[in-house]
């Protein structure tokens, strides 16, 4: 949903209930035409429904009604651009005044009664101004809170939908709307200041501890190794430096003794029993989740891997080169060199449809693919002297694993790319272990490739998918650093098999 839909919901909506709202009063008046409160009797104060209910109520919400439409629709949103912040803000200002001076001389009409409750009417007067400016204070934060909750909202799904929103941001942005949906309703019915400010010290307190256990307190309890008991125990001491808080928080706004009994007696039940359970119970449906697809792009990177590699290592070309090259050796030599081309064929062949469809296999046997490969490319390149082949690759002396055909894509992007018959060419390629880490470098000159050759547009299973599988098979225990020049391309490896 865009901002424009939005408005065009807001508005309607806003106005519906301004127009209901006028409608029973209405209603209400024209059965109410006669009638007086029996408390205005009592008191020997004159009542009249028009004068004293449906003139102030038409007011009230008509104050209530414009100054959502020019805070939501204009101020606000310019205020968060920040343009004509001054004319904007000083808007604010007058409308907030306008709304107190109206909701005060309204109470003074609708609540009559209560005048005599004072001693004269300028102290009257006074404590009615103050309510009426006290709610209209509560109004204009309410609308610059929604606005601001709507604008964050809006923002951070525009974002998720472009793949690069913040998860704990977007659940925040929605607790505050849970939050300011019940503060609303309370200002609505006119509950009293009290049940509004419980409301806000027992939400506001747990949806932000709730975040904090999913996103920091749960993943440092497991990474350590604690239990369900740990976190207990630290959320605990977390509820009871939280209710120390709110105990300040009462002090200092001066509020009674017996509404902070009130709200721990909240508080406490709903951060513990509530909070708790749920922060665990989200963490560990995510974090499964995760696992469930992370194996998932496991096994769909390696078949991709392994279907690519054969599609590019057993195609047409590369066997008719190699059966071309075995051929024109068998006719100046005495097959011996055409055997050994053969049986390194033959190996290789069998390791791609035997080992490499393994999880791991011995990093031997993936250095002896590597060598088979590089044996059998030195027989077709052979034939001209301004190639140069450099290989110092080191048997490890320790078992490790690896997952195969990790390594084989880059030497065969050096083939495939550093590779001319008709210009000086160059590879070099190390391989070399020390305990359980792996060196692999790979230095080659570049030469582009000829628009009728089909190797100009196969490009094996490419550079990026290894990018890929290493990123999730050997997640935080690699290095991969590829430079390139207008002449040379650089690979360098390090990877922890342990």
């Amino acid at each position: 949903m865009n901002t424009k839909d939005l408005n065009k919901i807001e508005f309607l909506s806003v106005s519906i209930i301004y127009g209901i709202a006028i409608l029973l009063m209405i209603g209400t008046g024209s059965n109410r035409s006669a009638y007086v409160p029996s408390h205005y009797k009592e008191l020997g104060i004159s009542y009249s429904y028009f004068s004293n209910e449906f003139m102030p109520g038409i007011f009230r919400y008509s104050v209530q009604y414009f100054s959502f439409l020019l805070l939501n629709f204009c101020c606000l949103p310019a205020l968060f651009r920040k343009s004509n912040t001054a004319l904007h803000s000083l808007l604010i200002v007058v409308m907030y005044v306008v709304c107190g001076v109206v909701i005060s001389v309204t109470n003074t009409y609708t609540h009559a009664d209560e005048l005599l409750d004072y001693d004269n009417l300028e102290e009257a007067y006074f404590a009615f101004f103050f309510i009426g400016f006290t709610r209209a204070a509560w109004l204009i934060a309410l609308i610059v809170i929604y606005a601001g909750i709507k604008t964050k909202l809006l923002q951070t799904l525009e974002r998720k939908e472009k793949g690069d929103a913040d998860q704990m941001t977007l659940e925040l942005s929605l607790g505050a709307a849970f939050w300011f949906t019940g503060t609303v309703v309370l200002f609505i019915t006119r509950s009293g200041y009290d049940i509004i400010i419980l409301w806000t010290m027992v939400i506001v307190p747990t949806l932000l501890l709730t975040v904090y256990s999913v996103y920091y307190l749960i993943p440092s309890v497991l990474a350590q190794g604690k239990t369900f008991k740990i976190y207990l125990g630290k959320i605990i001491l977390l509820t009871v430096l939280t209710g120390m808080l709110i105990g300040l928080v009462i002090l200092v706004t001066g509020q009674e003794g017996d509404l902070y009994a009130i709200i721990l007696a909240f508080y406490v039940p709903a951060q513990l029993l509530i909070s708790t359970p749920l922060a665990w119970y989200i963490f560990k449906s995510r974090n499964d989740t995760a696992a469930q697809i992370h194996t998932l792009q496991m096994e769909l990177g390696k078949s991709d891997a392994n279907l690519g590699f054969l599609k590019s290592q057993i195609n047409p070309h590369f066997l008719f080169n190699a059966l071309n090259t075995l051929y024109g050796t068998a006719l100046q030599e005495n097959a011996e060199r055409t055997g050994e081309g053969i049986q390194k064929l033959g190996d290789m062949m069998r390791f791609m449809l035997q080992e490499n469809m393994q999880d791991k296999i011995s990093l031997s046997r993936d250095i002896d693919y590597l060598n088979n490969y590089i044996a059998l490319q030195k027989l077709r390149t052979s034939v001209s002297v301004d190639i140069l082949i450099n290989t110092e690759i080191e048997e490890p002396l320790a078992a490790l694993e690896i997952t195969p055909m990790l390594l084989i894509p880059f030497v065969e992007n050096a083939f495939k790319h550093g590779i001319s018959l008709q210009s000086p060419s160059h590879i070099r390629i190390t391989l070399q272990t020390k305990g359980d880490t792996l060196y692999f470098d790979v230095h080659n000159s570049i030469h582009l490739k000829a628009d009728g050759d089909p190797e100009k547009l196969n490009s094996g299973i490419g550079l990026q998918n290894v990018k890929q599988r290493l990123a999730l098979l050997y997640p935080k225990k690699h290095e991969l650093i590829i430079r390139e020049s207008a002449k040379e391309f650089f690979v360098h490896l390090t990877l922890n098999l342990k």
